[in-house]
């Protein structure tokens, strides 16, 4: 059972005493506070920090005496938590999401295709029409849709939309000319044109196939990309987000977090992850901690080793159970992923490989194992979904160290399918979050947005009660994996600092960690279940700061 305390004020004085010699600075009280630490959840109602926008000390009123000369504000008795950290997002794909066209959600084919109608409409200098979150398991008919489908309304210029996922794409004729594909283009390694019966490309494109048509997109150019990083920030904040681990950047990505950290315009936390151990990671050459007054961290490198279970090319060890021909799709084989995780580590870098399916899990596991020697390595490599483990495979996540960065809002999206594709036995291995946790596995939660929403608190009560925001399935999907509140706190704070070693920094209010806290519309531990999905942030504060404020501006 998770244990709740409150911190003494003499406790606290002590730490202040002993670690600590900045000046006080503000003392938010009348609050209700709680953060997680190493012992539990830690309750308080004052919170001091310092000019240079540190914790000082949390506890109770007895603070104020004890820092008389600290600027009081009134927290008005509302519940103050520390800033959320979301394990595993994609920032610019957020904030181009924003510009693009926007199928998330759409219930039909039909009505996929007359909003693409619609969007090119309105842009009709645009010479690429792009988009992304086309599901076609919440259609009438679950079938992947077809080129011929978006010609009919669009066949004068290119339109390509991504998958929800991103693990899957959907063209027009006129996109697949300009990439030079035929029906006589073979699939490329790690990627399927999806064909017809005669054997014709439909217009969707799996995984490494997608390369194919993402090599005659036009590039995004710097001014663009910052533009949609500041799109991004501004809606993560406003949802109580204060750090983000960027789950695959490439190199301008990289050059623009630089130049925005130079010029004090990344208002939130950057953990960002290279995408791959090529290019990206030879530029870099060696971790990066700490930049731009602790915005700005990339040490870690994102390598795939499959894809997504709803478009089947997540690798599956035994044959999808809706697709008995089908075992997905590994990208690389177990000698190239070793060489991969080797050289990372060598250089420094964490690893966080995307793994999904049972087989790419445990080829996951695997290159770890080998480049750890079988044992924990203090860079914390971690698995990026951590979706579906053979139960074999479960201890060895805690036995090597490894951390489970998972997303818990895609056990409620997929628990449509998921059954569907893998069947009653393999399932017991998928979601897991108990099953880890009880195994001494750390948990990292995130949201994986764009693909689903970026609201950390839709992932929080999709933790405790493993229902979708319909409430739906009633008691839970498979309930007995679900968090407890405090434990699904935890995977969102300071579980999420450890994933980046930046747990002395960052994560709870303790003394001497940056002050990023967020102050909310209704206490977490104490309302219905039913009613964490709709908590709403009012402030959230970076380093000491108002970054966010949704009633009265700073």
């Amino acid at each position: 059972m998770t244990r709740i305390k409150h911190a003494s004020s003499a406790a606290a004085l002590l730490v202040l005493v002993s670690s600590s010699i900045a000046i006080a600075d503000t003392a938010l009280h009348n609050i209700n506070g709680y953060t997680s630490t190493n012992e539990g959840i830690e309750t308080f109602s004052v919170l001091v920090f310092d000019d240079a926008g540190k914790v000082v000390a949390i506890g109770d009123d007895d603070l104020l005496a004890q820092h008389p000369d600290a600027t009081l504000r009134d927290g008005n008795s509302k519940t103050v938590l520390p800033g959320l950290i979301d394990s595993h997002g994609h920032v610019e794909g957020l904030g181009a999401l924003k510009s693009n066209l926007d199928l998330t959600g759409i219930p039909s084919v039909e009505h996929a295709v007359a909003a693409i109608q619609a969007y090119a409409a309105e842009r009709p200098s645009a010479r690429w029409i792009l988009g992304r979150g086309w599901n076609q398991v919440l259609w009438p008919v679950k079938e992947f849709p077809l080129a011929s489908q978006i010609d009919a309304v669009v066949s004068d210029r290119p339109v390509y939309l991504r998958r929800i996922d991103g693990h899957a794409a959907w063209a027009n004729s006129a996109a697949m000319q300009i990439a030079g594909i035929s029906d006589d283009t073979p699939d490329p390694v790690g990627g399927k044109i999806i064909r017809d019966a005669n054997g014709h490309a439909t217009g969707v494109f799996v995984d490494l196939a997608m390369d194919l048509i993402d090599a005659k997109v036009p590039a995004t150019n710097k001014d663009e990309m910052q533009d949609s990083i500041r799109a991004a920030v501004d809606a993560l904040l406003s949802e109580g987000i204060t750090s983000v681990h960027d789950a695959g950047i490439n190199l301008m990505n990289a050059e623009v977090y630089l130049s925005m950290a130079d010029n004090n315009l990344l208002d939130m936390r950057i953990y960002a992850m290279t995408g791959g151990a090529d290019e990206v990671l030879d530029a870099i050459g060696k971790p990066i901690r700490g930049y731009g007054n602790d915005h700005l961290d990339i040490a870690s490198v994102k390598i795939y080793s499959d894809g997504a279970l709803g478009s089947r090319g997540a690798a599956m060890i035994e044959p999808y159970s809706d697709d008995v021909e089908n075992r997905g799709l590994p990208f690389w084989t177990q000698q190239e992923l070793d060489n991969q995780v080797a050289k990372a580590n060598a250089m420094g870098f964490q690893v966080g490989i995307h793994a999904i399916g049972d087989l790419g899990n445990r080829l996951a596991l695997n290159a770890f194992d080998k480049a750890q020697g079988g044992k924990p390595s203090p860079l914390r490599n971690r698995i990026e979904h951590s979706q579906i483990i053979a139960m074999e495979d479960i201890p060895r996540f805690a036995k090597l160290g490894v951390i489970a960065s998972m997303q818990a809002t895609h056990a409620t999206s997929d628990k449509n399918m998921a059954e569907d594709r893998i069947g009653p036995e393999r399932i017991l291995g998928g979601y897991a979050w108990r099953r880890l946790l009880d195994s001494g596995a750390v948990l990292a939660n995130g949201s994986d947005f764009p693909v689903e929403l970026s609201n950390p608190f839709h992932g929080l009560y999709a933790s405790v009660t493993r229902q979708g925001r319909d409430g739906e399935p009633e008691g839970g999907w498979y309930a007995d994996q679900a968090l407890t509140r405090a434990e699904a706190l935890h995977s969102f704070t300071l579980a999420g600092a450890y994933a980046a070693n930046q747990e002395d920094r960052l994560g709870s209010l303790e003394p001497g960690k940056w002050a990023d806290f967020i102050v909310i519309d209704r206490d977490y531990f104490e309302v219905p279940a039913s009613e964490i999905d709709d908590i709403s942030v009012l402030q959230t504060w970076v380093a000491g700061r108002i970054v966010f404020n949704r009633e009265t501006p700073e």
